[in-house]
């Protein structure tokens, strides 16, 4: 094979499954109900359950493109073979920058659970550390990070199910109360779906992989639903577990909910446990990312909308190597400097308009518009529900995305 060859495929319907639980069931699952539980209050689950129906939507879209263009890119292959080269590009745009972000994010996670209080220069250091390990893995082929997938999702889910075991049957003792269920309105709940949408929105990797999928057009939409399916089981018995045993007001103000509603209950000896058990599932959601990143960049590199030299493929372990050590430098460099902390918004709001785009794309297919027209709208819906700085930056970014598209094809019509 030789620097621009194609990647080889190698992943099956098992590998494909983990790889999205591997997303899907990330550091989110550790943190994205503290922020949710603040807007929605005792009716997360109705924000849930809101995120849960959007995703699938999104899902069967994308399951369906995929089997048509099984090509390394995801949406930004979808939306331009069905809506154009521009909204290509915009949805690749969004889905690097984005997820360049949520990588940072999951990198600083990792650090944080592994060694709390730690201060610079060393938080650097080891945030890069991390990184260089990950990126590592990946250069050496995606069938080795399919496997540590699977042993991180098989560590994490363990870790889980007995944390729901603590927290349901580790004595009676409660730390708040719910009080009255009152509804917090449609925009808080709406606020907390779109929250944690972004816990849901791993599925993609196993479309952005399509290139490197056997059996594209029978494994991605069996994959694809599978995933989703076990990831909402989980996501929906920790919700009703935190609420039992937390309440939604100390929910809502919990740095580490699963830890502590662990902490404060008979099991409390298990709280360590629950804390590796973030720091594992962080490094899983980073490794599951940054080859969904890499594999757009490499996209976006063969049509000329970044650098040509990102389109490289290493002749031996058949990777965008290129691609994912650039992608690991820039993730290496935001970690290292910047307080990601408010990530999980942008990145949402950019995720969002990646699937709407494939929602779009999905509507010009010869049958089944329905899904696809009620998954535009909720993406759209969801999105600017967002808080306001989150959608904000979102659009400033997707703007600015924009403006350079138009800059590049000005400059290539007056050199031609």
């Amino acid at each position: 094979m030789d620097e621009k060859g194609t990647l080889i495929r190698r992943i099956g319907t098992r590998d494909a499954v983990f790889i999205g639980l591997g997303s899907m069931i990330g550091a989110g699952v550790f943190v994205a109900f503290a922020p949710a539980a603040r807007a929605a209050g005792a009716w997360l689950p109705a924000g849930l359950a809101i995120a849960a129906v959007i995703a699938y939507c999104n899902a069967t879209s994308s399951a369906r493109l995929a089997a048509l263009y099984p090509a390394s890119g995801g949406t930004y292959v979808y939306g331009r073979e069905r809506l154009g080269e521009f909204w290509g590009y915009l949805a690749g745009w969004g889905f690097v920058v984005g997820k360049t972000a949520s990588c940072a994010a999951m990198t600083l996670t990792v650090v944080t659970y592994a060694a709390p209080g730690l201060g610079q220069p060393w938080r650097s250091v080891s945030a890069v550390a991390v990184v260089a390990v990950l990126t590592g893995l990946n250069y050496r082929g995606v069938q080795r990070s399919a496997f540590a997938t699977r042993v991180i999702v098989t560590i994490t889910l363990t870790i889980l199910a007995l944390a729901v075991v603590a927290m349901t049957f580790g004595g009676t003792m409660r730390a708040g109360s719910p009080g009255p269920i009152a509804a917090p309105g449609v925009g808080g709940v709406l606020e907390a779906a779109g929250l944690l949408f972004f816990a849901f929105a791993g599925y993609a990797r196993i479309a952005t992989l399509g290139e490197e999928v056997r059996d594209p057009a029978r494994t991605i939409p069996r994959a694809v639903p599978i995933a989703l399916g076990l990831a909402l089981v989980v996501y929906a018995v920790l919700a009703f577990v935190l609420l039992y045993r937390l309440g939604p007001d100390l929910l809502g103000r919990s740095a580490d909910p699963i830890a502590e509603g662990v902490a404060r209950s008979s099991w409390s000896w298990l709280t360590p446990a629950v804390r590796v058990g973030a720091v594992v599932a962080a490094l899983g959601s980073l490794l599951a990312l940054v080859l969904g990143v890499s594999r757009t960049t490499l996209a976006m590199a063969r049509d000329g909308h970044l650098p040509r030299f990102l389109a490289a493929v290493h002749p031996r372990f058949g990777v965008p190597h290129r691609a994912e050590v650039t992608v690991g430098a820039v993730v290496a460099l935001l970690a290292s400097t910047l307080d990601l902390r408010d990530a999980i918004g942008f990145s949402s709001f950019a995720v969002l308009a990646y699937y709407a785009v494939a929602n779009a794309g999905a509507l010009t297919l010869p049958k089944g518009r329905v899904i696809p027209a009620f998954g535009l709208l909720g993406c759209a819906i969801l999105a600017f529900s967002l808080p306001a700085v989150s959608a904000l930056t979102g659009s400033g970014v997707l703007a600015l995305g924009a403006l350079g598209y138009a800059i590049r094809r000005r400059f290539a019509a007056n050199v031609r």
